[in-house]
């Protein structure tokens, strides 16, 4: 189980990892934006800490897990445990008002609806003409996961509950720099990167089964130097619990899920045809809420894994029967394997959920 918070603090400013590079011709590589750096950004750092240390590998080797990536602030350190996660895509929250998505059963299926359609000018529109709300915030306090939908929303608009992704995309002036020489090239000596700002006393966390030494490092696709702590993850606060606690019914994604064959992505985990038959399936998926599937790649040992389509995180699944199992314990062979099991980068790592009307 997970037992440490991994606190990363980057210098402002982290670039390299964060999408297409920029010039005079294409002003819009924006769009291959990717930021934070995923869970296997970390395990390949943390695996390069300890590459010397003996003991340390054989320790580590094939028992490490981590998951993220999340967000916190720090300016309070006994609070760094209030990790931000993905909200689940049942909660909507606006500036000006909330929505939820619930279920109701009819015959032998569940059916979504939203109840609320900007219910406050209901005497003025008809029911048909009501604009349905849009999330606005798209990060959720883990202290609020199950908490309703009205009471984040009133503890948002006082600046205590849900935010926007805190980091901001900016284009910067890099130089190119001679082969031999710590100087700029003398033609076309700069050009432009895409950037991303992280404000003052906020962090990058990830989830791990193991510690990382305290102290600074190289993250990143540009190394970018971060100090970097490892945190307790204690056994009172809610995602201790939450981790803990089996899922039944329904769960919420809080890191990328990627399901399916070495040939084939899938929405939802499969069990691979190959094996064992008394590995049992995973139960049935009756309902879903999630967006367009997201790119996944991660590398391994220098090389550069197969390209794959991950369920995005905040995706909401409704099962046929109670699974009765936190993520943890979940079948190996439910996970993708390509070399080893996804699960060890925290393979769509969820929470147990509550909906109205769910029975």
């Amino acid at each position: 189980m997970f037992e440490h918070l991994i606190v990363v603090k980057p210098l402002r400013l982290m670039y390299g990892s964060v999408g297409a590079f920029l010039s005079p011709e294409n002003l819009v590589g924006r769009s291959g934006a990717k930021f934070p750096p995923d869970a296997a950004t970390l395990s390949g750092l943390f695996f390069s800490a300890i590459y010397k240390d003996k003991a340390r590998k054989e320790e580590v080797k094939g028992k490490l897990r981590v998951a993220g990536p999340f967000w916190a602030d720090y300016k309070n350190p006994k609070k760094i445990g209030e990790i931000y996660v993905p909200m689940p895509w049942t909660k909507i929250i606006a500036k000006k008002e909330e929505d939820e998505w619930q279920l109701k059963k009819q015959e032998d299926e569940y059916i979504w609806y939203r109840d609320k359609q900007n219910k406050k000018n209901e005497n003025k529109i008809k029911k048909d003409e009501r604009q349905e709300i849009e999330p606005e915030y798209s990060w959720l306090p883990i202290t609020d996961w199950n908490q309703q939908t009205k009471i984040i929303h009133r503890n948002t608009r006082n600046g205590k509950s849900a935010k926007k992704a805190p980091w901001k995309f900016a284009p910067i002036l890099h130089p190119k720099m001679e082969k031999r020489d710590r100087v700029t090239v003398s033609k076309d000596g700069l050009f432009l990167e895409n950037a991303v700002q992280m404000p003052e006393e906020t962090c990058l966390v990830y989830l791990s089964t193991h510690k990382l030494d305290d102290g600074w490092y190289k993250f990143g696709g540009e190394n970018h130097l971060v100090e970097i702590t490892s945190e307790s993850i204690k056994p009172n606060s809610t995602l201790y619990k939450l981790l803990r606690e089996p899922i039944q019914k329904a769960f919420a994604l809080i890191t990328p899920g990627v399901w399916g064959s070495n040939r084939l992505s899938c929405r939802h985990p499969q069990k691979n045809k190959h094996s064992d038959p008394k590995i049992p399936p995973f139960p049935k998926v009756v309902q879903m809420l999630t967006d367009k599937p997201i790119p996944y790649r991660y590398s391994s040992g220098g090389r550069l894994g197969r390209g794959r389509y991950a369920v995005p995180a905040g995706s909401v699944y409704v099962l046929s029967e109670p699974l009765k199992r936190t993520w943890w314990d979940w079948e190996e062979e439910w996970f993708l394997n390509e070399g080893y099991s996804l699960q060890k980068l925290g393979c769509g790592l969820c929470l147990p959920l509550d909906i109205q009307g769910l029975s």
